[in-house]
């Protein structure tokens, strides 16, 4: 059975006070339900903090990103070891974010995933498309680019010791929202193109929308078959959205 799992994703928000409140309301509303399900992925600064809160509860932590490279004159630069003494868990790497603004490219997305599982962290490997690649109907032609990066470096195999995120670029923080049969869809051709290299990888991978994610619509996009969770974005800095959104994937 693949594993569930919804991670929040608190972008460049937070100070202290703000995040031990949040950690706390959510910690006691989602105590005693099952372990391993649950992450947040915070900015660098406060993974001390917030392992510290975490390291005792049903909640995973993780960071947003990572170098590619494993230690040198990388000024500024966090490494996937780094990360590891934080007890983190989790990575994302390719963020639409990271690409778009910031210009990675799928070879460096590539290379910081294999960076992270070389530590023994999980990455979070995010793939999606710009609306004009959706108009344009080459949707399935710019993920599968991404997700082919990532398997010529690192294998197949590898997306066993990983997660994949469907992001559609368009439905981030712009108002729109993929249906939950648009978001199925992907999700399903992203199984099937992992199929065709291995069966057995592509019906274990965990497979999470990360497309505007609210309260209101997780029970519905959680509810399609190859839909396994959420990455959380916004939603995940207000504890009533993402508790629900959390309790929604055990519903």
């Amino acid at each position: 059975m693949r594993k569930k799992l919804v991670a929040g994703n608190w972008k460049m928000h937070g100070c202290l006070a703000e995040n031990d409140q949040l950690l706390a309301d959510v910690v006691d509303r989602l105590t005693g339900l099952s372990s391993d399900q649950f992450a947040v992925c915070v900015p660098y600064p406060y993974l001390f903090s917030v392992q510290n809160t975490l390291k005792d509860t049903n909640i995973a932590w993780g960071a947003q990103n990572l170098s590619q490279f494993e230690k040198g004159a990388y000024t500024g630069e966090v490494s996937a070891a780094m990360l590891k003494d934080f007890g983190c868990r989790y990575v994302i790497v390719g963020h639409s974010e990271r690409r778009t603004l910031f210009n990675e490219s799928n070879v460096v997305v590539a290379e910081k995933y294999s960076a992270a599982q070389h530590a023994g962290i999980v990455p979070i490997l995010c793939v999606g498309e710009s609306l004009k690649q959706r108009d344009d109907g080459i949707t399935e032609t710019i993920i599968a680019e991404q997700l082919a990066e990532v398997i010529q470096r690192a294998g197949v195999e590898s997306l066993d010791s990983a997660v994949v995120a469907y992001e559609p670029i368009w439905a981030i923080g712009t108002g729109k929202t993929a249906t939950p049969q648009q978001a199925e869809d992907v999700h399903a051709f992203i199984r099937k193109e992992i199929a065709k290299q291995n069966s057995s990888v592509a019906d274990n991978l965990t497979i999470l929308y990360g497309g505007s994610v609210k309260a209101s619509n997780a029970l519905e996009l959680f509810a399609m078959p190859d839909i396994d969770g959420g990455l959380i974005g916004g939603a995940s800095l207000v504890a009533d959205e993402f508790v629900a959104i959390c309790r929604a994937l055990v519903h």
